[in-house]
């Protein structure tokens, strides 16, 4: 037998109070999962800022150690300049960087490179400017 309070009704939460708590909940969420997801996205773009300075630091090195430019990004890594290549955290992918050939004259493939990842950055930039 369910125990009886002194004004004679059950003890507990009733429905009105459970679905007012979880309107409060689904707000709640609603104003917070909007910062979360732009401060993952703000975490890659800082991330991929980082990768690409390092990469082209690594690019500039190779040229000053040989006197030309890498031909892939692969040579990189095959002459220890890199450990790994590099992954653009915005499409989660080490394949798809778009390299740039360096200036007529310039021996090698690689000069610079860019992300390969489609659309703008929160800045409104787009990645493959970056």
């Amino acid at each position: 037998m369910p125990a009886l309070n002194t004004s004679g009704r059950a003890r507990g939460f009733t429905l009105i109070e459970l679905l007012v708590v979880l309107a409060i909940i689904a707000a709640l969420l609603t104003l917070s999962v909007p910062r979360y997801i732009k401060g993952l996205d703000k975490a890659r773009e800082q991330a991929l800022i980082e990768n690409l300075r390092l990469t082209r630091e690594v690019i500039d090195k190779f040229y000053a150690d040989t006197g030309k430019y890498p031909d892939s990004l692969d040579q990189l890594v095959e002459r220890q300049y890199l450990k790994a290549l590099p992954v653009d955290p915005i499409i989660e992918s080490s394949a798809n960087w778009t390299l740039v050939a360096p200036p007529a004259g310039l021996p090698g493939r690689v000069y610079d490179l860019h992300s390969g990842a489609p659309g703008a950055g929160l800045s409104g930039r787009p990645y493959a400017e970056w």
